[in-house]
């Protein structure tokens, strides 16, 4: 499967990045005994879905998944909605939006809409629990992550390639599951390492790189370091706790899974 960065920026959307959205592609049935492209989007958070436009044709997006529903994960899912409400071709067919129960009502607070039918016309809101599900070719496992709302790594495979996407979450059990024998794993590293951090919020770069030797992944990829902390001081971090190879997720790039 490929991989995308869409947006990595942490918190916010910053001047080089939008917040955090990441695409993924791989083929699978079509239905009619041919193949075609999937592509799922792990979160739409503000700013994305203008970058986006850049990678995909929006109206190709098969599904969308959120981590968690904090404004830098999911809020530009107000501009998909428009796109596909009011798009020149008629409105579009809904699509699946995975995520924490009450996503549905969430967007339609964040878009100012009556709670029904707030953007249901338009998308399909699905809420996680404890079983894996199918989605064209992927197998998708979302697992509860500590966080100050309900939030889930998740873990998508297809192929025998395994991507694991950590969300926002402090060191937990739920990380080191989805994370284990991962090809690639996307964790963020909101934190400095000896600050004074809060628990069960986010991750240093040294939490990163454990959880990935933990795991024995096969590759690390940071993410969502915000703004006001040096990447390359996350990177360092990581580097000190994991060996294998190690990289800054900027938009734009790319990764083959």
């Amino acid at each position: 499967m490929k991989l995308t960065v869409v947006g990595s920026a942490g918190s916010f959307a910053s001047a080089e990045s939008p917040a955090s959205c990441y695409l993924v592609e791989a083929m699978g049935e079509d239905g009619s005994g041919g193949s075609r492209p999937w592509r799922i989007l792990l979160d739409l958070g503000n700013g994305a879905f203008g970058a986006l436009q850049r990678y995909t044709d929006p109206l190709s997006v098969d599904a969308v998944l959120f981590s968690h529903l904090h404004a830098d994960h999911c809020l530009d899912l107000c501009g998909y909605y428009v796109f596909r409400k009011y798009h020149p071709s008629g409105a579009q067919p809904p699509i699946p939006v995975f995520g924490p129960i009450g996503a549905a009502d969430r967007m339609a607070r964040a878009y100012d809409l009556p709670l029904d039918p707030g953007m249901r016309n338009e998308f399909d809101f699905v809420g996680y629990d404890e079983h894996s599900f199918e989605l064209g070719p992927f197998v998708i496992t979302a697992v509860p992550v500590a966080h100050p709302v309900p939030a889930y790594a998740l873990r998508i495979e297809t192929g025998g390639r395994v991507l694991t996407y950590s969300g926002d979450t402090g060191p937990c059990p739920g990380l080191d599951r989805a994370a284990e024998g991962a090809h690639l794993l996307l964790a963020e590293a909101a934190f400095v390492a000896g600050a004074d951090n809060p628990p069960d919020l986010h991750l240093t770069g040294v939490d990163c790189g454990v959880a990935a030797t933990r795991g024995r992944v096969g590759r690390l990829v940071l993410t969502h370091v915000p703004a006001w902390h040096d990447p390359a001081v996350a990177l360092a971090e990581a580097a000190s706790t994991y060996s294998g190879p190690l990289t800054l997720a900027r938009p734009g790039d790319t990764f083959e899974v």
